[in-house]
């Protein structure tokens, strides 16, 4: 501190910039042979002072590195990062004023903002407040999620919304032990992915079509919208008994079986689990296979897409031992609590 004291007495006297360098040179090797007769045993202690000292200068003059020996360079300009840093923080630091949110609380706000889009702030801050949150509405708004456009729903919702109304329908082929052709339709509702409906026929008409459509929906439970490929046996026929139950026909664009994915995976999870591990006999025999995989497909089989849960859906059994229950002959097994 003595030298820093000659130093700045030393600048004031000096109008020359050459002789300030030199002064200050002349100050740091002062303050290097203070330190170093200060030394007892081992390594050169440095206190607060001489660091903030040795700083302060190669603030003002760089040039005082070329004379720096009890010190590398690198450590001088270590030193001054570090003090920046902490000065930074200490001018950053809290002064009062409103407490600071939870970072858990902060991410419960975006959560909230994300899933529902159609909320605002007071929305979110009543539902905080009903949670056991104090904080105050200005806070919700500064920590929701920051939307260019009007909020609106995602397609997944839009989807959900509509999904238990709309059915889809289609055929596969199943050959059987005689290489005879046996025709299988299946209906399919979109909203817990259920089976509603399978049946066969060696020759399917549109008469025939329209009958199963008939069956499988009472006239209170027809569904409002129902998907289909542009197969020829959907006639004029299925046309009038769609009208008449007041379903909309909704048939896909040619060649784009996607747009039909649901009852497209159905039919091919039924070879895959079922109809390609048996030899169908005949007509009774395949319409009592599928009969029996209908059931387990909407009581016991668990789906991804309704987060590994059945289309009926299935309580979750905690006590008891786990027995087994065979299923289309052992082909799969139902697993219970007993």
């Amino acid at each position: 501190m003595i030298g820093l004291f000659y130093f700045a007495l030393a600048a004031l006297a000096s109008p020359f910039k050459s002789k300030l360098r030199l002064e200050a040179e002349n100050a740091v090797l002062r303050h290097q042979l203070i330190v170093l007769r200060r030394r007892r045993h081992g390594r050169v202690r440095l206190t607060n002072h001489d660091r903030w000292f040795l700083i302060q200068l190669y603030r003002w003059f760089p040039s005082i590195l070329q004379v720096l020996t009890i010190i590398r360079p690198e450590t001088l300009v270590r030193w001054h990062r570090a003090g920046f840093r902490c000065y930074w923080r200490w001018t950053s630091r809290l002064l009062g004023g409103r407490p600071q949110i939870d970072t858990e609380l902060r991410a419960l706000i975006r959560r909230m903002s994300i899933e529902n889009p159609l909320w605002g702030a007071p929305r979110i801050h009543g539902e905080l407040l009903k949670l056991g949150f104090e904080v105050v509405q200005s806070s919700v708004a500064k920590y929701m999620v920051k939307r260019r456009g009007p909020p609106s729903q995602g397609w997944p919702t839009f989807l959900r919304n509509h999904a238990a109304d709309i059915a889809a329908i289609d055929l596969f082929v199943v050959p059987t032990i005689g290489f005879d052709l046996l025709y299988a339709f299946v209906i399919v509702r979109l909203g817990r992915r259920d089976l509603v409906w399978i049946n066969v026929t060696p020759n399917p008409t549109a008469e025939w079509v329209a009958r199963q459509i008939t069956e499988a929906f009472p006239w209170n439970e027809a569904p409002g919208y129902l998907i289909r490929d542009r197969d020829r046996i959907y006639g004029s026929v299925v046309m009038r008994r769609l009208r008449a139950m007041g379903i909309r026909d909704r048939p896909i664009t040619p060649a784009s079986p996607w747009q039909n994915a649901f009852v497209e995976r159905l039919i091919g999870s039924i070879p895959r689990e079922c109809v390609d591990h048996v030899i169908v006999l005949g007509e009774a025999h395949l319409r009592r296979i599928l009969k029996s995989y209908s059931a387990y497909y909407n009581n016991i089989r668990t789906h991804r897409s309704l987060d590994k849960d059945a289309p009926v859906s299935r309580p979750v059994e905690r006590i008891g031992s786990i027995k087994s229950q065979a299923v289309l002959g052992g082909l799969h097994h139902h697993y219970v609590r007993a």
